[in-house]
């Protein structure tokens, strides 16, 4: 995997910045795209169900299920 990219992102009102691999942004721009919604868009929804996991690794996470999915044609 690449080096980590940095992205501003607006939650709830705040400006925070988050920091993935290349490889998992390309994953939330298509599950984005899927949704028609923008990328900050889809970063707020799981923001709103990641409970205590810190956003970073919600991402990773939402990130790896979606391409899971994708292989296995359910998304």
């Amino acid at each position: 995997m690449g080096s980590l990219k940095k992205r501003s992102i607006n939650l709830a009102g705040h400006a925070t910045s988050l920091a993935l691999e290349p490889e998992f942004w390309a994953v939330l721009q298509q599950a984005a795209d899927a949704d028609r919604i923008s990328v900050a868009a889809l970063i707020q929804r799981i923001d709103a169900g990641r409970g205590e996991r810190p956003l970073a690794s919600a991402c990773r996470v939402f990130a790896l299920q979606h391409a899971q999915g994708a292989d296995a044609g359910t998304v």
